[in-house]
């Protein structure tokens, strides 16, 4: 590992011999990590609804803010003075930062994940990203509407103040329905950026964080390869598979990510960005990635949505019908005091009572089983029973 990074480390344990599969420690200046990982999405430093300790007795081990959001609101000055991420939440273990390259597809788009996976809304919302040129993203601000630039020097600049463990060079992150020639060109203008915020991250490097290259090239398969060679070239402390990653789960890992993970660094941690379903999780740690983040778990809470291992699509509707005087537990085989104690009758009519608890309530049970996902998935892979934990979990 590079001289760069003296504090952090990856260090493998053990290896599936039927699949990528591996266990590794990941260690940072706020405490070591056992991966495979969930990263958890508090975007504007502040998980769904409950605070660092209730998602810390949830099991989490990490967990992510966005960079972009920051420096709109309150400032990354303002994030330092307050004692960084960590010292403004509360938050003891590790934690990621994202550079703010998603925002230049999502704002640019006026979309969000459906695009990344291909699939397009009719209507977008207002477009908040201005304009991309060589020396950045220029954005209009959500809440006043003032211009500024993010460049690869500013973002890493924003991510030293917030001061979080793992941090990621700017990229740019375009659309899946563009076409291959502008793939090729993105590709080597985030290639660019990634050696600026690297130069950027040298001039500033204490041993408190370590710098992610990203992963680019949309669908195409020389296109990743191309970029897989350039971010495996340069002194990062991990990988991240990011961009256009396709239409179907099946083209996200049979072809984009396949093409990738026999091409970057054994020794690097690998996240895979905004991705992290069930079903994700399965077949991404086959194929070698340690870490995903997404923010399904707490986003579909307040919508009324349970996670639950072995149910048909991953979760349950609890504003259905059924439910209305159903007295058993979210789910009585998870240890947590919420997944146990509250039944779904109660949520149901916190639901449809507009009650803010219900949206508590979910959001901690979803982290709960999440990361008694990751838990099991561990265990499993040292075992070697993978195949079969996944029958468990995964119901059509």
């Amino acid at each position: 590992m590079s001289d760069l990074y003296p504090n952090h480390s990856f260090d493998i344990e053990f290896k599936d011999p039927k699949s990528r599969a591996r266990i590794a420690k990941l260690k940072t200046p706020h405490g070591t990590i056992e991966t495979p990982n969930y990263i958890f999405c508090g975007t504007k430093a502040a998980l769904r609804c409950m605070t660092s300790k209730q998602a810390a007795e949830a099991g989490a081990d990490i967990h992510l803010v966005n960079t972009y959001h920051l420096v709109v609101q309150p400032g990354a000055d303002i994030v330092e003075k307050l004692g960084g991420a960590h010292g403004m939440t509360g938050w003891t273990g590790p934690m990621m930062t994202d550079s703010g390259g998603f925002q230049i597809f999502a704002f640019g788009e006026g979309t969000v994940a459906d695009e990344i996976k291909g699939r397009r809304k009719q209507n977008p919302k207002e477009k908040l990203l201005l304009d991309i040129t060589e020396e950045g993203a220029v954005f209009k601000s959500y809440i006043d509407g003032s211009k500024f630039i993010l460049t690869p020097e500013s973002s890493i600049d924003a991510q030293r103040k917030i001061g979080a463990d793992l941090i990621y060079c700017l990229d740019e992150c375009p659309p899946y329905h563009l076409d291959r020639d502008y793939m090729a060109k993105s590709m080597e203008m985030s290639h660019r950026w990634e050696m600026r915020s690297l130069e950027e991250f040298k001039r500033g490097a204490d041993g408190s964080q370590g710098l992610y290259g990203i992963v680019q090239g949309g669908v195409y398969e020389d296109l990743r390869k191309a970029s897989c060679d350039f971010v495996s070239s340069q002194p990062f402390f991990g990988t991240a598979i990011g961009g256009s990653l396709g239409v179907t789960v099946d083209q996200i890992y049979d072809e984009v990510v396949s093409w990738c993970m026999p091409n970057v660094p054994e020794d690097r941690p690998v996240h895979l960005l905004g991705i992290g379903s069930m079903r994700d999780v399965f077949k991404g740690v086959r194929m070698g990635i340690d870490t995903f983040d997404c923010v399904t778990p707490t986003r579909i809470a307040r919508h009324g949505w349970a996670l639950k291992k072995g149910e048909p699509n991953e979760r349950m509707n609890l504003r259905n019908g059924r439910f209305r005087d159903d007295p058993t537990p979210l789910d009585e085989t998870q240890d947590h005091y919420y997944s146990q104690t509250f039944s779904k009758g109660y949520l149901h009519h916190l639901i449809k009572s507009h009650e803010p608890l219900a949206t508590h309530i979910l959001s901690v049970h979803n982290i709960a089983t999440m990361t008694r996902l990751m838990r099991e998935v561990r265990a499993s892979i040292k075992d070697g029973t993978l195949d079969q934990l996944e029958k468990e979990w995964l119901v059509d």
